[in-house]
C-alpha cells in the first residue's frame, strides 16, 4: 500500500502550497473547488466531482479535518489522512487539501477559486445561512458558486450506519505510515517486554462458566429447567491483568485481597503456575469474589455473584500502602473493579504511596457499580470504556472524540485509551484537541468473537508494557488492540502470550501487504 499511495500523495497539499502552485487571480486556468467530509466516497460524490471538473481546468477537493466533524458519535469513520488519499487517487481530482478550520470560509478567501461547487441539496428550499456566507465571500472577489445537479443523492452517514465497510487494515496501514511505525517496530516492542518489573494492585475475581443442557420448562411457572454439565473457573479481575503481563514476558508482583476459602487456593495456585509473585492479604470477613455465569448452548441464562464489595479496613489499607511503597517496579497498574480495595476513602492513600518516576496506569471497570475513573487523576495512562467515560463525565450524548478530550483534561492524564467495544479504540494523547493528530482510532482485529469478556484487561496489559518500553502511544494502542482481539477469540479469561501477539502481527502484516 505504501508504494501505491506514493503515486498520489503529491496531490495532497496545504492551502499555502496550493496558492503558490496556482497563483493569484486572474489565472490562465480556471479553478473549481469542492468542499466536504468525504467520509465514504460514494457514487454521489463521484458525480459531484465529475460535474465540477467539467466546468474548469483544475479541480481542488477540500475536506474537513477530523476535529471538526460532529455528525454522529463515531464520526469520522475514515480518518482524514485516508480520506485525503482516497480523493487523491481519483484521476479527476488535481489537488486535495485538508481544511484545518471548522468551515471553508478562510480557505475560500485565501485560495479564491473561480468556481465553488456545492451539492444541489444546499439550494433546495432556499440558501442556508452558512451557504450564504460562502456566497458573500465568493462574490466579493468576483468568483461564482456552482450547484451540481441533484439527480442522484446518497448519504455517507446512512451508508455507514447500514453496513460499515471493513476498513480496519486500511486505517491501520495509514496510521502506521503517518507515524512512521513498521511491523518490525511492533515486534521489537514485544521483545523489549522481557523482564520489565510491573506491580499490579487490584481486586481479584474468579469468573466461572457453568455449562448446562436444556431439559425443558416448568408447566406452572416460566422457569427453564437445565441439566448441570460442568463448571470451569477462570482467574479474572486484576489477577488476569497480572497474568497477561507475565505472559507478555514481564516480571509481576500482584497485590490483592482474597477470602479464606477454596477459591483463594485456586487463585494462588494458578498465579504460581503463571509465574506471578503474589502478595496476598487474606480477609476472613469476606469471600473471594466469584461471578458464575450459567450457560446453555450459546446463551447465558443467568449470572450469580458471590461477593462483598464493602471497603477494606484501615489496617488492610496500610498493608497495601506499604506494599506499593516497597515494591520496586517500572510501572504500577491500579486495576479497579470496586470490590473493596479502591474507593474514595482508600484511593488518596494508595496514590500517595506511589513511588516517584514510576509509570502510573489506572483502569476502573465500574460500569455496573459505583466508581469513577476520574478519581485517578494525574496518571500516565487510563483505559476506560465508553460507558465508564460517559458515567464519569455525566455525558451520554457527546461524540467520542470530544468525550475523550473532556476526559483527558478532567483526569489530567497523559494518554487516554477509550475502549469502544467492537468499534475498537480511540486514543487521545494531547491537550491540543484542535490538532487532528491528538486523536487516532484503531479498529478491532478480532477475526471471530467467541467471548469478549476480558478483552479490556488484555489491552490494558499490553498497552502498559508498550508505553514503558517503547514510549509510543500508537505502538501501545496497536499492540493493545491485537491482544484484545486475541482475548475475544477464546472462551473465558485466558492469558494472552507474547507469542500469540507475535503471530497476530505476522497475520495482520500479510493482510496489509495485500492491500
Amino acid at each position: 500500500m505504501n508504494e501505491l499511495s506514493k503515486k498520489y500523495r503529491h496531490k495532497i497539499v496545504t492551502a499555502e502550497e496550493l496558492c503558490s502552485i496556482i497563483g493569484p487571480r486572474p489565472r490562465a486556468k480556471a479553478i473549481v473547488m469542492c468542499h466536504g467530509v468525504f467520509d465514504l466516497v460514494h457514487p454521489g460524490h463521484i458525480r459531484h466531482l465529475l460535474y465540477a471538473k467539467s466546468k474548469a481546468d483544475i479541480l481542488v477537493a477540500s475536506l474537513t479535518a477530523d476535529p471538526h466533524i460532529a455528525k454522529a458519535q463515531y464520526r469520522p469513520f475514515v480518518p482524514q489522512d485516508l480520506r485525503a488519499l482516497n480523493l487523491a487517487a481519483l484521476e479527476i481530482v488535481d489537488y486535495v487539501i485538508v481544511d484545518e478550520n471548522a468551515t471553508p470560509l478562510q480557505n475560500l478567501r485565501r485560495i479564491q477559486p473561480d468556481l465553488f461547487a456545492k451539492g444541489y441539496e444546499y439550494q433546495d428550499g432556499g440558501l442556508h445561512p452558512r451557504t450564504q456566507q460562502e456566497v458573500d465571500i465568493i462574490s466579493g472577489y468576483g468568483g461564482e458558486i456552482l450547484f451540481t445537479p441533484g439527480d442522484i443523492v446518497y448519504s455517507s452517514s446512512a451508508l455507514i450506519e447500514s453496513g460499515p465497510p471493513k476498513l480496519a487494515l486500511d486505517k491501520l496501514a495509514t496510521l502506521m505510515e503517518a507515524e512512521r511505525i513498521s511491523f518490525d517496530r511492533l515486534r521489537q516492542a514485544l521483545h523489549a517486554f522481557e523482564g520489565i518489573a510491573v506491580h499490579v494492585v487490584g481486586d481479584t475475581i474468579v469468573d466461572s462458566l457453568t455449562h448446562t443442557t436444556m431439559i425443558g420448562g416448568m408447566t406452572k411457572t416460566p422457569t427453564a429447567s437445565v441439566r448441570f454439565d460442568n463448571r470451569i473457573d477462570y482467574i479474572g479481575g486484576a489477577a488476569i491483568v497480572a497474568e497477561h503481563i507475565r505472559a507478555a514476558g514481564a516480571t509481576v508482583v500482584f497485590s490483592t485481597v482474597l477470602g479464606e476459602d477454596p477459591l483463594k487456593d485456586f487463585v494462588l495456585a494458578g498465579l504460581a503456575r503463571s509465574g506471578v509473585e503474589t502478595k496476598v492479604i487474606v480477609d476472613r470477613t469476606r469471600p473471594t469474589t466469584n461471578k458464575n455465569a450459567f450457560v446453555c448452548g450459546d446463551y447465558r441464562l443467568l449470572k450469580v455473584d458471590t461477593l462483598d464489595s464493602r471497603s477494606i479496613s484501615d489496617q488492610i489499607t496500610e498493608q497495601f500502602v506499604e506494599q506499593i511503597r516497597s515494591t520496586p517496579a517500572r510501572a504500577v497498574v491500579f486495576s479497579d473493579f470496586r470490590h473493596g480495595i479502591f474507593n474514595r476513602r482508600t484511593i488518596p492513600h494508595l496514590i500517595e504511596a506511589l513511588p516517584k518516576d514510576i509509570y502510573r496506569v489506572a483502569d476502573s471497570q465500574v460500569a455496573s457499580r459505583w466508581g469513577n475513573i476520574l478519581e485517578f487523576k494525574g496518571f500516565d495512562l487510563i483505559t476506560p470504556n465508553e460507558r465508564e467515560a460517559r458515567f464519569a463525565l455525566a455525558d451520554q450524548d457527546t461524540g467520542v472524540r470530544p468525550l475523550a478530550a473532556q476526559l483527558h483534561d478532567a483526569a489530567d492524564c497523559k494518554v487516554v485509551i477509550l475502549k469502544l467495544g467492537d468499534r475498537g479504540l480511540l486514543t487521545c494523547r494531547s491537550r491540543q484537541h484542535e490538532d487532528y493528530r491528538s486523536f487516532f482510532v484503531v479498529d478491532s482485529f478480532a477475526d471471530r468473537v467467541v467471548d469478549a469478556v476480558g478483552a479490556g484487561d488484555a489491552l490494558l496489559s499490553y498497552a502498559t508494557l508498550a508505553m514503558v518500553t517503547d514510549g509510543s502511544d500508537v505502538v501501545a494502542s496497536i499492540l493493545g488492540s491485537f491482544a484484545a482481539a486475541l482475548e475475544c477469540e477464546v472462551d473465558g479469561n485466558t492469558p494472552i502470550s507474547r507469542e500469540d501477539v507475535m503471530r497476530k502481527i505476522d497475520a495482520i502484516e500479510k493482510r496489509v501487504h495485500y492491500l
